[in-house]
């Protein structure tokens, strides 16, 4: 089938375009107002945009009430979030802290979750999150919207700082997916998580390459 996004004439009971790009990693973004109050949302478009430095991004739609969401002002007006890993585990909470709308909730605090002081910024983290990462605001862009209220503002942070549990770093020095089981969103309503891993080696790519596309350390030794 093809249908023009401009008409969307797909003629199926659900738009299927979220369901096209998938898993798409949860961004659990914690800030904190001018005044001090805490903020809690998950964002489906998330990702990494950069390693060395690192930067991710979150993109926001507007608010149903009109305006932007508090992630978004709160990012800009303090100029630092953080982005907290949603799990399996957490997989309840994530959806809670989805269905708080009103501007100015602590919605940490609503979903029972408890708080984590962040060491370089002042939004605090989900300390039950395996994974935080402390952001710096770069910069926002606007996505134009079909309507003024549809515009996606493109928040890019600067990753200051990195929070991984021991718990679930493994004895070879790497981080244990699959006993964290990352949370991920589909379409519809639909999640995903991840149980099971398999590992794609190139069989002609260099060997510097490969340890760079794994990570891995180079030269140095990894005792």
């Amino acid at each position: 089938m093809f249908y023009s996004v401009e008409k969307n004439d797909h003629g199926l009971r659900y738009s299927p375009f979220k369901s096209c790009v998938v898993p798409r990693p949860i961004g659990w973004i914690s800030t904190r107002s001018k005044a001090g109050v805490t903020n809690l949302a998950p964002y489906s478009l998330f990702n990494v945009l950069g390693f060395d430095p690192p930067y991710v991004m979150f993109s926001a739609s507007g608010h149903s009430k009109g305006g932007r969401k508090d992630s978004v002002v709160n990012s800009e007006e303090t100029g630092e979030f953080v982005y907290n890993m949603a799990t399996w585990d957490l997989r309840h909470a994530v959806v809670q802290t989805s269905e708080i709308i009103d501007f100015g909730i602590d919605e940490m605090a609503a979903a029972g979750l408890e708080p984590a002081p962040s060491m370089l910024v002042k939004p605090l983290r989900v300390a039950a999150s395996p994974i935080s990462f402390e952001c710096k605001h770069y910069q926002t862009m606007v996505l134009p919207g079909t309507t003024p209220e549809n515009n996606n503002h493109v928040v890019i942070g600067r990753v200051v700082g990195v929070h991984i549990d021991d718990e679930v770093i493994t004895p070879d020095g790497r981080v244990d997916i699959l006993k964290i089981r990352p949370l991920s969103r589909l379409g519809y309503l639909d999640y995903a998580t991840i149980d099971s891993i398999v590992e794609l080696r190139p069989s002609t790519m260099d060997a510097r390459v490969l340890t760079a596309m794994s990570g891995g350390r180079g030269n140095q030794s990894t005792n």
